[in-house]
């Protein structure tokens, strides 16, 4: 069994291969701080599908000769967990001087290139450097999608296989399928909310908010809804604040000039501080999202975590990192920025999630060729060939303008 390292774990680990946020039993020592446990979905799913012994995190803020001395001496490896790392803002701290000193593979876990909303992806000297090292020290690279390993490809990276995310193998489940239910049975819904949102990434605010509210209130009309936060404080308030904190989040709403002109009316607040979900435990929202009978919005892993259990989920694209995710799964999704209306009844089609059921399996094999490719102890199925390097991913289900 392996003893390996982790850099950026987002979360606590607990009975070996679970996460939680640190101290999340004590939620006003950071109900006024923003983390997206999404990041704790992927770190949980990815020590899921991984045999292990021993876990620890890898420093990269500091160099201590001795420490890296011990953890070269007790470590297999070290896999960097999954997201959105390749970007023009990105702050490697001192990762290069450590890599440098390691002696160990650093396994890259499905990471991702951000897209800008305009112009070409200009990556700074230390994030091609701390690649370029991740890449030289391992037989393959693993990247969430086409777009990533194109980025990569222009650094020179070469040995680049597309393995989407451990979120969706969560459960390593080679032989997942969605199978829709009629439409006329489904009753609990979730949404999920990315309610902050930057220029960098959606191209019109304006109109990201008014779909985004469309979207809830149109669904809370048809089904028992389920607001589905992922830790945007005025949410987070408003799922388990005190009354006085419930209250402050709905005032920092009505605050937000964004929130007021575009997306909070009536009818969203009332639904804010009647429906909203959110936990620091992942556990907590597996079990949700298997109560539920549909998931569908905006946030890439929680419509990922609905996936991985079976539920149907529809992604709501409006970046790269959304169109990739959508792309690498096939995954039925609305273009934000499009200009047709979103019907569920035109996406309740079992075609269209066959391609899904396809392409999951596809990837699934792909992800358990690259972690054996790496010579790394795990628990997916072993496929019967080699994933091919960098695929070409299939066609996405909508264009995005």
């Amino acid at each position: 069994m392996a003893r390996i390292l982790v850099i950026s774990p987002s979360g606590e680990v607990y009975d070996h291969d679970n996460v939680r946020w640190y101290r999340h039993a004590d939620l006003q020592s950071h109900i006024n701080h923003y983390h997206n446990i999404g990041d704790a979905f992927v770190f949980d799913s990815s020590l899921k599908l991984l045999n292990f012994e021993k876990l620890e995190e890898l420093p990269i803020t500091r160099i201590d000769p001795q420490q890296i001395d011990r953890l070269n001496a007790e470590f297999d490896y070290v896999f960097l967990r999954g997201s959105n790392y390749v970007h023009a803002e990105m702050n490697w701290s001192r990762t290069a001087e450590v890599l440098r000193r390691l002696k160990l593979p650093v396994i890259a876990f499905g990471i991702g290139a951000q897209a800008p909303v305009s112009g070409k992806l200009e990556l700074s000297e230390d994030s091609k450097t701390v690649l370029k090292l991740i890449a030289d020290s391992t037989a393959s690279v693993g990247v969430r999608g086409t777009y990533s390993a194109e980025v990569m490809n222009e650094l020179g990276i070469r040995n680049v296989r597309i393995i989407g995310c451990p979120t969706a193998f969560r459960n390593n489940r080679p032989d997942l399928a969605i199978r829709l239910p009629a439409l006329d049975t489904v009753k609990q819904v979730g949404v999920t909310l990315r309610r902050e949102v930057s220029k960098h990434y959606a191209k019109d605010i304006k109109r990201y908010l008014n779909v985004h509210r469309d979207l809830v209130k149109a669904m809370a009309e048809r089904f028992e809804v389920t607001l589905m936060s992922q830790g945007e404080v005025e949410e987070k308030k408003l799922a388990l604040g005190t009354p006085e904190q419930k209250q402050e989040g709905m005032a920092a709403l009505r605050e937000n000039g964004w929130a007021t002109a575009w997306y909070l009316d009536e009818r969203m607040e009332e639904l804010y501080r009647d429906r909203m979900f959110y936990s620091d435990v992942v556990a907590e929202y597996e079990q949700l999202v298997r109560r539920l009978d549909l998931v569908l919005g905006y946030r890439l892993h929680g419509n990922l975590m609905a996936l991985a259990n079976g539920t149907p989920s529809i992604y709501f694209t409006y970046d790269s990192r959304t169109v990739e995710f959508a792309e690498t799964f096939r995954i039925p999704s609305v273009d934000v920025f499009g200009d047709k209306p979103f019907t569920l009844e035109e996406y309740w089609d079992q075609t269209l999630f066959d391609r899904f059921n396809a392409a999951y399996a596809q990837t699934y094999r792909a992800m358990s060729a690259f972690l054996s490719e790496n010579k790394i102890d795990h628990k997916m199925a072993k496929p019967a060939v080699a994933a091919p390097s960098a695929p070409p991913a299939p066609e996405p289900e909508r264009k995005v303008a």
